[in-house]
């Protein structure tokens, strides 16, 4: 159930939930599935803190939870029966959801200690995808996509350090969200490589994911990799969309049917007034191979190698293998390894500097079970080769569908950006999906414009530039009057006269980051000014203003009601 105006009170959506898990009888879904007394102990208090008027942005919606993620009371396997331990505490990534009013459903299957994309190498069973029980879920947050996509969790809670919060999203046509590394914490999560792993979100709707991650977002002081988002964070993409695009030849690894639906998935974008641009995407391909076949995969053997070395009954055996080549590489190779990722980032950054982002399929296929039991490893990583590089390389990115495939199965693309250009990436997604743009990222002041900044006038691309994010129309008390200035281009000057003296002035507001509002201030000219305005609903925010003496001079059309209007007289 995707997040609504008319929500279910928690207590009936745990109900729906639990009836739900019966409908579709997916046991290998999860390996702890708490007891619906419990469950509806949770519901019900948070139904209680809504009637005492809490502000709950989760209230009514419940979450299931990839079991390498703490949760406290809970036990933590890694789907691993010997690794299992009871955690004390909550992700603090979950606990933000729990604190916003979400339920825990329980803890999902996934690929043993987060290694894998497809989602079968389980002592738990192999997660069957929900709409194809002869496929794979993808991994290996397998059973927290599933869960969502069989209409059991509003909201999945992934790992993602090669690729698993995107490619089961893509494989059951639901929206998957991959922060920035360390925008989310990594508190409580069993690491598979620690230096870049990831928690994730699932859900149906893009709205619901973002939120989901602007609430779980923020430093977290028991992770010492944890990030806040930068005071120069962009709140917004360009109004003209401009998307980077692979090549033909990097597209080799899809098979017909997914090649077919990125081509149509880029031709709708660019029916849409999305302009792309084809660039070459070998140096991110190239990097992506470091994860597994350079000293990088050492990270892997030092999260959970001596545990695999004795040999636990619940191994899997490809996970184990793979672990256990992980202990071989060399300190200088790794070296190279780390010298080689920071040039390729740097390729990166300098592919998309001058586009909002790089559209890529997220996954090469959708295999049958029976095809990867067959062949664990070459599916498995091909599966990865558009997903592998973006932790290595500090990007963020967002899983969404797009166009069928000509039998009608979901096919999945991903936007990339770099590192903290979140917003900028599900903007993208929004456009491409057709819906509303959602902000996820909380941080940001607010600036009302009166004149030649608002949207359409000469000045507003200096607002695009610094990334700034339309929020709303707004109206300034009755305490202001509006002045055309002498100046060019022509501007106005609001200029506050004490209530009843003025009257409602139309404006916009914008949302920027701190260090955007500070470039603004340092390149504002005279006689402008910014100073606290006044709204008619009572708030006060940054606004424009300008010096007294030049509104002395200039002509007062108050009685316009606001700049456009005049503008159009």
């Amino acid at each position: 159930m995707a997040a609504s105006s008319e929500r279910f009170s928690a207590t009936d959506r745990v109900r729906a939930a639990l009836r739900r898990i019966e409908e579709v009888d997916r046991p290998e879904v999860w390996i702890h599935l708490r007891d619906a007394d419990a469950l509806l102990a949770d519901a019900a208090s948070v139904d209680a803190r809504v009637a005492a008027g809490r502000s709950l942005p989760l209230a009514g919606l419940v979450v299931a939870v990839k079991d390498n993620v703490d949760v406290a009371g809970l036990p933590t396997t890694a789907a691993c029966p010997e690794f299992a331990y009871t955690a004390e505490v909550t992700a603090s990534g979950v606990e933000r959801l729990v604190e916003a009013g979400a339920v825990v459903l329980g803890k999902t299957n996934l690929d043993q200690f987060a290694t894998g994309l497809v989602g079968t190498r389980s002592p738990y069973g192999a997660v069957r995808c929900a709409w194809d029980p002869e496929r794979v879920s993808g991994g290996s947050s397998s059973g927290s996509a599933a869960a969502v996509a069989l209409g059991i969790a509003d909201l999945g809670i992934g790992t993602d350090t090669a690729g698993s919060g995107r490619v089961p999203a893509a494989l059951h046509g639901i929206v998957g969200i991959k922060a920035t590394l360390g925008v989310i914490p990594t508190h409580g999560v069993v690491p598979a490589c620690v230096d870049y792993d990831c928690l994730t979100v699932f859900a149906e709707s893009l709205d619901l994911a973002a939120t989901a991650v602007r609430i779980m977002a923020g430093p977290e002081p028991r992770d010492p990799r944890s990030r806040a988002w930068p005071a120069d964070v962009r709140l917004a993409a360009s109004n003209s969309l401009r998307l980077a695009v692979p090549r033909t030849e990097d597209l080799a690894a899809l098979c017909d049917d997914y090649r077919d639906a990125f081509d149509r998935t880029v031709a709708a974008a660019r029916a849409t007034g999305i302009e792309t641009v084809e660039v070459d995407i070998s140096p991110l391909l190239d990097a992506a191979l470091l994860l597994y076949d350079g000293a990088v995969v050492a990270e892997r053997y030092a999260a959970v190698g001596a545990f695999l070395e004795s040999a636990p009954a619940g191994a899997d055996p490809t996970v184990a293998a793979i672990v256990a080549g992980a202990k071989t590489p060399a300190a200088y190779e790794l070296v190279a390894d780390l010298d080689a990722l920071r040039r390729a980032r740097a390729q990166a950054v300098e592919l998309l500097a001058d586009v909002d982002g790089l559209l890529l399929p997220t996954t090469t296929e959708h295999p049958t079970i029976a095809a990867v039991q067959a062949d664990p490893i070459a599916i498995n990583r091909r599966m990865g080769t558009y997903t592998n590089f973006c932790n290595l390389l500090d990007m963020a990115a967002v899983a969404v569908p797009g166009a069928s495939t000509a039998a009608g199965d979901p096919f999945g693309v991903m936007v990339v950006v770099p590192a903290f250009a979140d917003q900028v990436a599900v903007d993208v997604a929004a456009a491409l999906t057709g819906v509303d743009a959602p902000s996820v990222v909380g941080s940001g002041v607010e600036l009302a414009v009166f004149g030649a900044h608002l949207r359409g006038q000469p000045l507003h691309f200096q607002l695009e530039e610094l990334g700034a994010r339309f929020v709303e129309e707004v109206h300034t008390s009755d305490a202001y009057r509006l002045m055309a200035l002498n100046t060019t281009p022509p501007k106005p000057g609001l200029v506050r006269h004490g209530a009843g003296a003025g009257a409602p002035i139309t404006g916009e507001l914008f949302r920027l980051s701190e260090a955007g509002l500070g470039r603004f201030l340092a390149a504002l000219p005279a006689p402008m000014t910014l100073t606290s305005v006044e709204l008619s609903d009572g708030r006060w925010v940054v606004g424009f203003g300008c010096t007294h003496d030049v509104a002395a001079d200039a002509v007062d059309i108050t009685g316009f009601g606001g700049w456009k209007a005049y503008r159009a007289s």
